[in-house]
């Protein structure tokens, strides 16, 4: 017979949507939710049920970007461990506000609620759409968005201090835009596993600098390689063991590291490694709508690069298309696609992120 959890109580701080809430108060909350909310805060039900379960563990889903989406168990301890290693790491104490406008149905906007209650903050929580901001008329000090969310609120970061991003690669393009943003931005490195992030790059520094292309560790990780490469995460506040990861890094400092690419999507094209997300910075700056690059099976080369541009299919638009990656000059002759494909639209992992294995498999034959 295994012992009852007993759930932290609530920070006496925390604010939800402007209302202090007991552990007790919450699950009458979470069932109110549930039953007369709209569908994002019944996702909300949902987790602040399932936080306040006697249980040491919640099930949670992988986002299904990498491979099939999965149920996996996370240790609420190893939660809150984040939760206070993100508050030490970009310097959030009691009392910061925060504004919630992921869902609540994936680790990120989870742990935005578990942040929320132990570290005291006040949080409120908005519609997640593709421009959360467009509503928002008071300064927060904190949120996380998607590359996609920040793509469509450049305007409006000026209600966030702090802004942390993840879910995806944010493009140079989007990088770019926020040169002259005075919030600052984060790209973050992470996954469900480790309870959202493990690391964190500015991409608007201070004095000019440019963007920061290392990943600087939060406290208590470390981090190692394997044969391959490959990045391996040590972390025991949010790990009961460490996790060999399939992205391909450089370590620059025990604290420090260079994400290069993932392991599974290197092409080797006639005994040439080559890294499609390098390939797709460097396009990326010519570039103004979704594409991927990937590979084909070819008799000579064994594998040939190609590239999948998300847009409607004409010659002219091909053609546009084949003189502009022509004329980069950063790509080298190895990194150059040798077909490019024009799909009316990519298909989507359940959380909005392009599905390149099915979109492979559904447009070439």
């Amino acid at each position: 017979m295994t012992n009852k959890y007993k759930i932290p109580e609530t920070h006496p701080d925390f604010r939800l949507n402007k209302r202090h809430f007991t552990n007790a108060e919450l699950r009458q909350v979470a069932y109110s939710y549930i039953k007369e909310g709209e569908p994002f805060e019944q996702q909300i039900g949902s987790f602040l049920l399932d936080w306040l379960k006697p249980t040491s563990y919640i099930e949670v889903s992988t986002s299904g970007s990498t491979g099939t989406p999965k149920k996996i168990r996370l240790q609420k301890q190893h939660m809150i461990n984040s939760a206070l290693a993100t508050a030490k790491f970009f310097s959030l104490p009691a009392h910061t506000t925060a504004l919630m406008c992921l869902p609540a149905e994936y680790i990120a906007g989870k742990m935005m609620l578990v942040r929320a209650m132990f570290l005291g903050w006040h949080l409120d929580t908005v519609l997640p759409s593709s421009n959360p901001l467009d509503q928002v008329f008071k300064v927060y000090d904190f949120s996380a968005m998607t590359p996609f969310q920040l793509d469509n609120s450049i305007a409006r970061l000026h209600v966030v201090k702090k802004m942390i991003i993840g879910g995806g690669v944010v493009s140079p393009r989007i990088a770019k835009m926020l040169v002259d943003v005075d919030s600052k931005i984060y790209e973050t490195y992470g996954m469900t596993e480790t309870c959202s992030h493990i690391a964190a790059r500015r991409l608007n520094p201070t004095k000019k600098k440019k963007s920061a292309r290392s990943f600087k560790l939060l406290p208590n990780v470390s981090i190692a390689q394997d044969e391959r490469g490959c990045l391996i995460i040590k972390a025991p506040n949010i790990l009961d063991e460490e996790i060999v990861t399939n992205d391909v890094v450089e370590i620059v400092t025990y604290k420090k590291f260079l994400w290069k690419g993932r392991y599974d999507n290197v092409i080797n094209s006639g005994g040439i490694k080559l890294y499609p997300e390098e390939i797709e910075r460097k396009i990326n700056k010519v570039l103004d709508r979704r594409f991927f690059v990937t590979s084909l099976p070819d008799d000579s080369l064994g594998e040939k690069l190609v590239l999948f541009v998300e847009d409607d299919f004409s010659e002219e638009t091909l053609a546009e298309l084949e003189s502009t990656i022509r004329s980069l000059k950063s790509l080298d002759k190895y990194e150059m696609p040798k077909k490019i494909y024009l799909v009316e639209k990519f298909e989507e992992t359940p959380n909005g992120k392009i599905h390149r294995e099915n979109t492979l498999k559904s447009k070439v034959s």
